[in-house]
């Protein structure tokens, strides 16, 4: 006797082309967590800081619009926090025990990356595998992102041995992308689901940008001490059908942009003291100039209900919603999650989609989703929102 699976799937076509779709999405922090107030001081408290240094990263801190943010670093925390810091072990030493900053090695930084990244990933691909029913030896596929952390055989490789996914698995790995790498993970997940209908394909992002915290001296190691975080996150996708259970998110279109400028501003190279991230104070700026030109050329005359947009900061946001004439409240969910958890690099763009999942929605509510990464880049998609019980 056929399965209700195979059941369904006969009847709904199966073998034929069908939209591929989101199934769910997971997501996992770490367990420590800083308070931006007292990550602000213990930045603004180091030694050597001058009088305006203190007040670079007092203005930054506190116009991040973050509360909260989750790192891999526990000493980190506990300093923040100013809490004894607990005893070193394994993890990368990263603050004295009177609170001071060091500078490990990019080799230093790194090797932490390769005992804390898998863990994360692993994580937040259970969660989403949990919440699509799908069983690991289900999986074909499997894409993974990062951009702060290198090691061969990579998280795709783990995946596979940390989940016992099968070892046939067909894998991809995304690096050195920034922010935007979910996007470009996702359209890999589309078009792998156009060309193999029965495919299952996990999508997972994790970073550790708090890995390649450093002494904050100058405007971009300011801003980036003000806003990055670590966390990860997973998608399950698939043009099956018959595995639409819950609310999905059908992926219908992707598009990338380059913008005219802001290849220098935005950029990611890896020093000797960790991977040094490159932020001027004229991304947002670009961002509002050419947000409207670049959303016309991805969605022309449709329109769309709700945004996902990465938060690469409140003022990314803010020109974001200005450029594009949006409501103030266009962006809430964005703006919740920058809140909750600061900017996480590729994963967080997976964290906003996740709430808009459980968000109440209506059943062919159309989603612009925009990420911005190095070069100034935009990889933007369009879903469509299908309710459970549609």
């Amino acid at each position: 006797m056929r399965s209700t699976r195979d059941a369904a799937r006969a009847f709904a076509g199966y073998g034929e082309a069908m939209t591929p779709r989101i199934l769910s999405i997971g997501t996992a922090v770490p367990r420590a967590r800083l308070r931006q107030d007292e990550v602000r001081d213990l930045f603004a408290g180091q030694p050597g800081a001058d009088r305006l240094t203190k007040r670079l990263i007092g203005a930054a801190f506190d116009a991040s619009a973050i509360e909260t943010r989750h790192t891999v670093l526990d000493d980190l925390a506990a300093a923040a926090a100013a809490t004894a810091l607990p005893r070193e072990g394994e993890r990368m030493p990263t603050v004295t025990d009177t609170g001071t900053l060091l500078a490990p090695s990019t080799g230093a930084r790194n090797d932490a990356y390769i005992r804390l990244a898998p863990p994360l990933f692993a994580e937040a691909a259970r969660n989403a595998l949990a919440a699509a029913s799908v069983d690991p030896a289900e999986v074909t596929h499997v894409v993974t992102v990062s951009c702060t952390g290198m090691f061969a055989p990579g998280p795709d490789y783990r995946l596979v041995r940390d989940l016992g996914l099968p070892t046939t698995v067909a894998r991809s790995h995304l690096g050195f992308m920034g922010c935007a790498a979910a996007v470009p993970a996702l359209r890999t997940a589309s078009q792998i689901c156009a060309a193999h209908p029965d495919a299952v394909v996990l999508v997972v992002c994790a970073e550790l940008c708090s890995l390649h915290v450093r002494t904050p001296a100058d405007h971009d190691e300011i801003v980036s001490a003000s806003v990055f975080a670590d966390g990860a996150a997973a998608a399950v996708v698939s043009a099956d059908a018959a595995r639409a259970t819950g609310a999905t998110f059908e992926l219908d279109r992707f598009a990338t942009v380059l913008t005219d400028e802001g290849e220098k501003d935005m950029a990611w190279t890896i020093g000797d003291t960790g991977f040094e991230m490159i932020l001027s104070a004229e991304v947002p700026r670009i961002i509002g100039r050419e947000i409207r030109g670049a959303v016309d050329s991805f969605l022309g005359d449709d329109g769309v209900e709700t945004w996902a947009v990465h938060p690469g900061g409140r003022s990314v946001l803010d020109r974001v919603e200005s450029g594009l004439d949006l409501p103030g409240d266009a962006l809430t969910v964005s703006r919740d999650v920058l809140r909750d958890y600061g900017n996480m690099s590729s994963a967080t763009i997976l964290f906003i989609l996740k709430a808009l999942l459980a968000a109440d929605l209506a059943d062919g509510d159309r989603v612009a989703t925009l990420a911005f990464g190095p070069g100034l880049t935009l990889e933007a998609a369009r879903l469509t929102f299908r309710r459970a019980d549609a």
